[in-house]
């Protein structure tokens, strides 16, 4: 579960650390700055434990990574540059985060997001061309949405993308339409809503990479639906469209339905 996700839920009676252990999930997401409270107090329930951040400049790659290292942490995701950078600026912030990576042994892992030199479909595969050891978290509503993947051949746009879903190792769980980056998705039953079904299909295409590829020994879905404040949760008459937290657990259930089609694929295959 992502610590952000949790910004207006509750009131948690023993601490949200606590409700993301009872609700079942393995573990928990921080984000930067890091509060080393909180994560030995995840700890100590047993969750695992993950970072994120943020590098403008090339520095700020190998700080975060020497900040998890110390902080035992199991791996970050990025966002990484403005979006605006030329190439060769682009570049030399994707080298700083392979390099840190490496030099760590952190898995550093650049995120699909909007306002980051990875926010479109065409730059991040050629960046892929150019740097094959790229690791991603795939935070799809952010092209779904942005890049308006169904604007044209939304299946001629997932086959393009696949060297990037070759690559993804981390999942943000989010499901957006393709003017709402993150909405209501009831249980997700019988909705007739085509982007839950377009969803499915990423993440199952995923999941269907890492199981074909298992370069690592984890892959993490992690849901993260935010809340109104930074206008991730829409509020109609001041009431936020829906429950996050339950929604964050439909969106749990679909990526493990998501992760049995991937297995059920897989052994058609062999």
């Amino acid at each position: 579960m992502n610590w952000l996700a949790m910004d207006g839920l509750g009131p948690f009676s023993r601490g949200p650390n606590q409700a993301i252990f009872d609700a079942g999930y393995d573990g928990v997401q921080f984000v930067e700055p890091l509060q080393p409270g909180l994560v030995d107090e995840a700890r100590a329930l047993g969750l695992g434990v993950c970072g994120s951040g943020r590098v403008n400049e090339p520095a700020d790659a190998m700080r975060l990574a020497v900040e998890a290292q110390a902080n035992g942490l199991e791996c970050l995701t990025l966002h990484v540059g403005w979006g605006i950078e030329e190439d060769n600026v682009a570049h030399e912030l994707i080298e700083s985060v392979l390099e840190a990576s490496n030099r760590s042994g952190v898995p550093l892992y650049v995120e699909t997001h909007r306002a980051t030199i990875f926010q479109d479909l065409w730059r991040t595969v050629n960046f892929v061309r150019k740097y094959p050891e790229l690791r991603f978290n795939g935070d799809f509503s952010h092209w779904y949405t942005g890049s308006e993947m169904v604007y044209g051949d939304f299946d001629r746009k997932l086959e393009f993308i696949q060297p990037v879903i070759d690559r993804v190792r981390f999942v943000h769980g989010r499901i957006g339409s393709p003017g709402c980056m993150q909405v209501d998705i009831g249980d997700a039953e019988g909705s007739g809503r085509p982007f839950v079904d377009h969803f499915r299909k990423l993440w199952t295409a995923v999941f269907l990479a890492y199981l074909r590829s298992p370069e690592h020994p984890y892959l993490c879905f992690t849901p993260e639906l935010l809340g109104p404040s930074i206008y991730y949760a829409r509020e109609f008459a001041g009431r936020e469209e829906s429950d996050r937290w339950e929604q964050s657990l439909v969106l749990r259930r679909i990526a493990r339905e998501c992760f049995a089609e991937a297995q059920r694929l897989i052994g058609k295959s062999i």
